[in-house]
């Protein structure tokens, strides 16, 4: 087992079916890193009890309570912060974030995406890439930056859209490989082997011409 685990904080929304990706990735001793806190902006979500089933703390941070984003993301870094974490994750949380709030762990927080970005940013992408008559599918993990689904990009998975496709059928394919990806790119930069400089991502100190592929 590593002597030191990078500690993770993970902001869900939802189910927190990544979450559990990660909580079952740790469970290697070779795994790097390990979740000290779940933190949720919603009550009553799954992904609160897979990780109170987990033996993870918890912690809900509501948007409801707070009159503005700016003070909202203030108070969520301020717990965040009490975790001390190397890596946040968001894992299915569902906040556009303040800027301030994105600098202030720049470099140290990572996303996945339900799409090969830099396509369809945002909501509805699987619907996107059908409309589009796309052949190709997917899921991408990425640093965080201010502009939305647009830091730079670590890994991607990929996936066939079929003749038949719907949004839903089409999702969970996609969800499959997300659970393989962002556990794989949370091992590469919690053990240093990704690194980010000047918005560049190398691997092993090489920069990548583009984001790994599965």
């Amino acid at each position: 087992m590593p002597s030191t685990r990078c500690a993770l904080v993970v902001l869900i929304s939802g189910s927190g079916s990544n979450l559990q990706a990660i909580i079952d990735a740790q469970k290697n001793p070779d795994f790097p890193a390990e979740i000290s806190a779940v933190i949720s902006n919603k009550t009553g979500v799954k992904g609160l009890e897979r990780a109170s089933k987990a033996g993870i703390a918890t912690e809900i941070v509501s948007h409801r309570d707070y009159p503005n984003r700016e003070i909202y993301d203030a108070e969520l870094a301020r717990v965040i912060d009490r975790y001390n974490p190397c890596l946040v994750i968001l894992a299915g949380f569902m906040r556009i974030l303040t800027d301030d709030f994105v600098n202030r762990y720049a470099g140290r927080m990572l996303n996945i995406h339900p799409s090969l970005l830099p396509k369809y940013k945002g909501l509805n992408t699987h619907q996107q890439a059908i409309d589009a008559g796309d052949r190709e599918h997917g899921a991408t993990v990425h640093f965080v930056t201010p502009d939305l689904d647009s830091g730079p990009l670590i890994i991607q998975a990929r996936v066939a859209v079929l003749e038949d496709d719907t949004a839903d059928a089409l999702a969970a394919r996609v969800l499959e490989k997300e659970h393989i990806i962002y556990p794989r790119a949370i091992s590469q930069v919690a053990s240093g082997h990704v690194t980010l400089a000047n918005e560049v991502v190398s691997l092993n100190g090489e920069p990548l011409s583009g984001p790994q592929q599965l």
